[in-house]
């Protein structure tokens, strides 16, 4: 067995969710459940089929996050592995909607963070061990921290 890190590469305003699937009928599923969990949401999606062709099969509705979905699910060439890439929407808007599809068996991430999958690869094939989504901790909020956290939800509009 031998460990590869990839590093997934997306610009600043994309936001990704990196998950596992089971069946080839997981794109169209994922496109569905995308499309009506938020009115004109941008994304594009890859899965990687672990099968048969063992193709990046891929759809969604911004031709240029298709492409960056395709091209870092190649990367990674990881079996049912799926990628989505979110624009001017959060993953929290959609998540719910992506866990609900019945192919979904794990998410690894949903971020806005710059993003390393660590994977195994072995004589059958690539496998997620896990992700590395982000910074390091710097340390332990302050109660001003907690203000401002509290603060940053209320202006987003995530709580009251």
């Amino acid at each position: 067995m031998e460990l590869k890190v990839v590093k997934i590469d997306k610009p600043d305003d994309v936001n990704l969710i990196l998950g596992q699937a089971h069946f080839i009928k997981t794109v169209e599923d994922l496109h569905e459940a995308l499309a009506a969990s938020a009115l004109g949401v941008k994304f594009g999606l890859a899965f990687c089929e672990s099968s048969g062709p063992c193709l990046v099969r891929a759809s969604g509705t911004e031709p240029d996050l298709v492409d960056l979905a395709k091209h870092n699910a190649y990367a990674l060439s990881a079996g049912h592995v799926f990628l989505i890439f979110l624009r001017g929407v959060y993953p929290i808007s959609v998540l719910n909607a992506v866990k609900a599809v019945q192919e979904v068996c794990t998410i690894y991430c949903a971020s806005s963070n710059p993003v390393d999958v660590i994977l195994a690869e072995t004589d059958q094939g690539r496998g997620v061990l896990g992700v590395v989504d982000g910074s390091r901790s710097r340390g332990i909020e302050t109660d001003e921290d907690v203000v401002s956290r509290k603060d940053l939800l209320r202006f987003l509009g995530y709580k009251l």
